[in-house]
């Protein structure tokens, strides 16, 4: 398995950016994908997933209102549309798989990326 994310950056408080993941090694369209964030000192945050189809969407509280997550299981791609930035979303932008059985939310997951960093200046 493996998970490569792009398009974070230096962004001006107010912005936006678009993160997107690509996967390999596994059936991308039978898997829930996710986004977490992790900021220095701080844990890792749940931020949003979806199933395999994309129909179903959920996100945490640092997701909602603001970020939107998508899938395109054409092209194995997850993205995170962030719109608002804020100074605080400052931090490492994280793609994780859910790949434990086939079309299955288990809740957690098991295969993550290295990771893109996102600054938003304020």
């Amino acid at each position: 398995v493996q998970l490569v994310e792009s398009g974070g950056g230096l962004v001006q408080a107010g912005g936006s950016l678009r993160l997107s993941c690509v996967a390999s090694g596994f059936t991308f369209d039978e898997q829930p994908m996710g986004w977490f964030r992790q900021a220095p000192g701080k844990e890792r945050e749940f931020i949003a997933a979806l199933d395999w189809s994309g129909a179903k969407t959920y996100y945490g509280n640092s997701g909602k209102g603001r970020f939107s997550i998508s899938r395109d299981n054409a092209k194995n791609t997850v993205d995170l549309q962030m719109n608002s930035l804020k100074h605080e979303d400052t931090a490492v932008y994280y793609c994780a798989a859910d790949t434990y059985q086939p079309e299955w939310w288990s809740g957690e997951y098991d295969s993550w990326g290295q990771g893109t960093q996102v600054t938003v200046s304020s």
